[in-house]
């Protein structure tokens, strides 16, 4: 199934990471990751920097999956608010997956920092913004909960909006700790730093069509009749993950994004936020690095590729007037239209962990809006997993609550 469709600006930002290497013969390893998106890239890069060996799978070619359609935004907001949250699943969960979230952003910048890579890593911080009057009493609500628990936030009244940012709407909240990047840089960067360093093998072009428990481990059958013996599978494939979940877990829904022409660096919003809103759903947007301006949204329940496509044009065009009525002195014009298919959970957190009864086949699904901060956290927790460390994420994001 195709992920995406229109132009994302990442492929076209960036040459592409033309590496093909399809398996062509029965392989025995350690670990195998199915996926090499940025989920699958980040698990990867932790397994080798803890000296434990792994190999990669892809049906296509690195990372043009969900991964180039990524607006990628980083924040410790969670696509369901803190305040619902609460209600959700008990106070002391629904915090500690807001505390986890926020440090995964950190996590982020020192990996990079860290293996000497720059994959447009840039600290911004975060507007949220009521976008009615429901919507308000929604920031008030979640002002209350984030400052409660020493979460980082800041009230900004219709007054302070207006002055400060020269936005008009009902009240927001401010936090000066989220970041932004370019996704499909990080997630081809992460492999070839490791696969130079002849720490990860990557296979490409290698579909995964079956497997076979083995009381060891697993026996991964692909589309040419090849098996892949591995002790341990990972499966970082976003929604095409289905075929490996017990039963549907996800909704699947489609987005769309747009990006505009570079403008003056005068015109750009004080301190380049990221700007999201309390509409269902919500509408967002973020800067470049060369000072365009990329806006998001207008999400509907996936049905079909086509579908989805045909929405395009009048998708644009909403989310174009959207931003004109936030920003109607920017001249935003339009350069390139994507939208992508994204899953998300009943509680909006991702499936981190094993299959319930097997501790063999391990989830990275860093599904909703913050996938890849929640990749990060997948990364960390299946490792500590692997190497038996005991680690107290593992009941907020395990599987088995969804069953």
């Amino acid at each position: 199934m195709d992920l995406h469709s229109g132009l994302p600006f990442w492929i076209a930002k960036n040459a592409l990471y033309d590496y093909y290497n399809p398996l062509k013969r029965d392989i025995q390893v350690s670990i195998a990751i199915i996926g090499s998106g940025i989920t699958g890239a980040l698990v990867a890069n932790e397994l080798c920097d803890r000296g434990i060996s792994c190999t990669v799978f892809d049906r296509r070619t690195p990372a043009t999956g969900s991964t180039i359609a990524s607006t990628a935004q980083l924040q410790y907001e969670i696509d369901v608010p803190l305040s619902q949250l609460i209600k959700d699943i008990g106070e002391e969960k629904a915090v500690a997956a807001y505390k986890a979230s926020l440090q995964s952003i950190t996590d982020l910048e020192q990996t990079f920092e860290k293996l000497g890579i720059d994959p447009d890593f840039k600290r911004v911080p975060t507007l949220f913004l009521a976008d009615s009057r429901k919507g308000a009493q929604l920031i008030k609500a979640e002002y209350k909960a984030r400052d409660k628990h020493g979460l980082p936030v800041r009230f900004i009244d219709d007054k302070e909006l207006k002055s400060e940012f020269n936005i008009v709407a009902r009240g927001g909240l401010y936090n000066d700790t989220s970041a932004q990047m370019d996704s499909y840089k990080a997630a081809t960067q992460l492999l070839e730093y490791r696969r130079k360093k002849n720490q990860l093998e990557l296979f490409t072009h290698t579909e995964i069509i079956d497997y076979k428990k083995r009381e060891t481990g697993y026996d991964l059958i692909t589309t040419e009749g090849h098996f892949i013996r591995c002790k341990y599978v990972i499966i970082a494939a976003g929604f095409e993950a289905g075929r490996f979940l017990p039963k549907p877990l996800m909704k699947l829904e489609s987005t769309y994004a747009v990006i505009s022409q570079p403008v003056e660096d005068a015109a750009i919003w004080k301190e380049r936020c990221l700007i999201w809103n309390t509409a269902n759903p919500y509408f967002y947007m973020r800067t470049t690095k060369d000072n365009r301006i990329i806006i998001g949204g207008e999400d509907v329940p996936f049905k079909d590729p086509i579908k989805r496509d045909q929405l395009i044009r009048t998708k644009k065009d909403k989310l174009v007037k959207q931003f004109k009525a936030l920003f109607p002195q920017i001249d935003f014009v339009p350069d390139m239209t994507w939208c992508g298919t994204f899953s998300s959970t009943k509680d909006g957190l991702p499936i981190i962990g094993k299959w319930p009864g097997n501790d063999k086949m391990l989830f990275a699904l860093g599904y909703g809006g913050n996938g890849i901060t929640f990749s990060m956290i997948a990364a960390q927790m299946l490792v500590n997993q692997i190497e038996g460390i005991e680690d107290n994420r593992e009941e907020l994001f395990e599987l088995a609550r969804l069953l």
